[in-house]
């Protein structure tokens, strides 16, 4: 951020502060040591400067990059933890995370005071940059909605267009833009490669370099972008990846991954280990047939699986092909209940302990659904980028089970992409959260 250099040194000032601080405070027996100092700074350091957590843009926010912060937070508790191990200390695991949670929840009361002033700040006129606009189309309304927000810091001055408009913030044709970026103070100029020649387009390069002005430019308008597209660089040739998701990174798989192993374990030793016998046995008692489900459904990048449930249905030839259907003939008493309560899916945490599936994801579906959908759903399969999950944001929205009309696929295909495109861990709590209050309060289609 312009005039900002200090920022990040100061961050990472204060957040060692509070690790410091309160380690000190409320772990002194196992902070009193040069080694233990060191190494918890260290370990901070480290961490950040491994997942990017300081580098800050313009138009950051509170919860822009939230998944960073749980992240970080993750990754320090089990280096945190580590430590006592190598030095056989005693550890009380309780006290410890508690001492975690006060380090982790003074970050974030900091981190949300800093936007907070950060914001202030901006309204009131400070940190701001100055920006034109070189050539007008249809991306310009866009970015305007960006400009026009004040506590963002951009001041947008006008555009320049060879096609002239009654518009207040219309400034002239492009040729006259060099006088005014000499005459104002202008910081920013985005350049809209759409209406520029290539020869136009250069020399606004030579011109805002020569003239210490930073200069952007919004790439060709061939609407095919996504929200998970960035640019890379093949040595000076930019390519643009349509494709770039938060999981494609080491440390989001390896962050989702070890949740998936905790809460997976979690519901497998406190809730599977005595619900699985009493199932089973209302399972038996009612219609002959295993306990459990298991078909073959595609997961990630189209891998085969098999996918666990507790058997609801009478056992029927159609189960491969046919999917279930409001008051369905095939569903046995015992199973009513365990759909309607979503009990059915939890044999499923052992598919994400194995592996095979995420606690949260886009819902895997039977292999003759997949060959269906992949040529009649478009970009269907862009949710197969990501581990299936036991729920996931199209189900929390009411799309689960029976697809009654096409819409239903369409936009349950619509957030399963939007969810593979924007993942956080917080964003995976959150849908927790949302799923079992649904399954407490009950679902119109869980059926």
């Amino acid at each position: 951020m312009k005039r900002s250099v200090l920022i990040i040194p100061f961050s990472i000032l204060i957040h060692l502060v509070i690790i410091n601080l309160t380690l000190f405070t409320l772990s002194y027996e196992t902070y009193n040591n040069m080694v233990s100092i060191v190494y918890y700074n260290l370990s901070w350091l480290l961490i950040t400067f491994a997942i990017d957590f300081y580098p800050t843009k313009r138009n950051e926010r509170f919860f822009t990059n939230f998944h960073k912060v749980l992240s970080l937070f993750l990754i320090f508790s089990l280096a945190y933890f580590t430590n006592f191990s190598f030095r056989n200390l005693t550890i009380y695991p309780a006290y410890q995370l508690k001492v975690l949670l006060v380090i982790f929840v003074t970050i974030i009361i900091y981190r949300y005071i800093f936007y907070y002033l950060r914001d202030i700040y901006r309204v009131e006129g400070g940190n701001f940059v100055s920006v034109v606009v070189i050539g007008r189309d249809r991306k310009l309304k866009k970015i305007r909605q960006i400009f026009d927000q004040p506590e963002l810091g951009y001041r947008y001055k006008g555009y320049f267009d060879n096609h002239p408009s009654k518009s207040i913030t219309y400034l002239g044709e492009v040729d006259k833009a060099f006088d005014f970026i000499r005459n104002n103070v202008v910081d920013e100029v985005y350049c809209m490669v759409s209406r520029l020649s290539s020869d136009q387009i250069n020399e606004l390069i030579a011109f805002c370099d020569n003239n210490l002005v930073k200069i952007k430019m919004v790439p060709d308008n061939k609407e095919i972008y996504t929200r998970a597209m960035n640019v890379e660089l093949f040595g000076n040739v930019p390519i643009l990846n349509l494709r770039k998701l938060p999981l494609d990174t080491d440390v989001a798989r390896y962050t989702k991954r070890i949740f998936d192993v905790v809460f997976s374990s979690l519901v497998i030793l406190f809730i599977l280990s005595w619900l699985i016998p009493v199932i089973g046995l209302l399972i038996k008692l009612e219609s002959r047939g295993p306990i459990f489900f298991k078909q073959k459904r595609h997961g990630v990048n189209k891998q085969s699986f098999f996918c666990y449930k507790f058997r609801s249905m009478a056992v029927n030839k159609e189960a491969d092909t046919k999917m279930m259907t409001k008051n369905d003939a095939r569903l046995t008493k015992i199973g009513k209940f365990i759909r309607k309560t979503s009990i059915d899916e939890l044999p499923q945490f052992i598919n994400v302990f194995n592996g095979d599936m995420s606690v949260v994801g886009p819902r895997p579906h039977m292999e003759a659904h997949t060959r269906e959908y992949e040529n009649s759903v478009d970009k269907y399969l862009v949710r197969h980028y990501a581990k299936p999950g036991i729920t996931g944001l199209a189900q929390i929205k009411g799309y689960r089970g029976e697809v009654v009309v096409k819409s239903d696929i369409i936009n349950r295909t619509r957030l399963d992409i939007f969810y593979v495109e924007k993942w956080s861990l917080l964003l995976d709590v959150k849908i927790i959260i949302k799923t079992v209050l649904n399954a407490i309060g009950g679902e119109e289609n869980a059926y």
